[in-house]
């Protein structure tokens, strides 16, 4: 999943980023309602988790702008008001869950999970599947010829990338900017790296690869 995480404290934002990456997810961070708008209406999300005290401007202000431009990307509303008043305001303002702070990351994650889930049930794709390779975004499974594939987080990501655009040429930038997050050349060879392993572990011992490299453009996986 890819996040965006609308959070004015930097320590809280930051552990909360870091702990959706160390389980496989892409975390986007803006500090206020402002930056957090502009985030939204530029780049796709999967769910959005946003605080509800925000400077510049605040969380409901934020959902409310975005739902009034028909953005249906589910969010998480944070908040220490946790009163009943406040909960309902904040889902009556467009939030679609509401979690009062002190929170567990594991209950964040799971509402995250539950969020997609049901955005997914709307027609996102939540399995892909080429050929006898599947992967299962809500699961975290890989298998092929019905045995698993153990992934890195990592390796997930640029697998779940490329399924998602399978037949498709796949680009260093892209990979660069939706598999690792950076906006810029790093100027080494870790997405070579990268795809050597990831090709050992979905095509060695099989007959037909399915993980091609395109000569000058980028990478491709297909059935044939």
């Amino acid at each position: 999943m890819r996040l965006l995480i609308v959070e004015y404290d930097r320590d809280a934002a930051d552990y909360i980023a870091r702990a959706f990456r160390e389980v496989g997810h892409i975390a986007d961070q803006a500090p206020d309602g402002e930056e957090g708008l502009a985030f939204a209406l530029d780049r796709q999300y999967d769910v959005l988790i946003v605080d509800r005290m925000l400077p510049k401007r605040d969380g409901l202000s934020l959902i409310g702008e975005l739902r009034a431009k028909g953005m249906e990307t589910p969010v998480l509303i944070l908040s220490a008001l946790g009163q009943v008043d406040d909960r309902v305001k904040g889902l009556r303002a467009g939030g679609d869950d509401y979690l009062p702070k002190p929170y567990s990351f594991s209950e964040l994650l799971a509402r995250v999970e539950a969020l997609a889930r049901r955005r997914g049930g709307r027609g996102e794709e939540t399995v892909y599947r080429v050929a006898d390779l599947e992967l299962d975004r809500l699961s975290h499974q890989v298998t092929r010829s019905k045995g698993e594939i153990v992934l890195q987080p990592r390796e997930f990501r640029l697998l779940e990338y490329q399924m998602k655009h399978a037949g498709q040429v796949v680009t260093r930038t892209m990979l660069l900017e939706n598999v690792w997050d950076y906006h810029f050349d790093p100027q080494t060879n870790v997405i070579d790296v990268q795809i050597s392993r990831l090709r050992s572990k979905i095509d060695k011992g099989f007959s037909q690869p399915l993980l091609h490299t395109i000569r000058g453009a980028g990478y491709m996986i297909r059935d044939k």
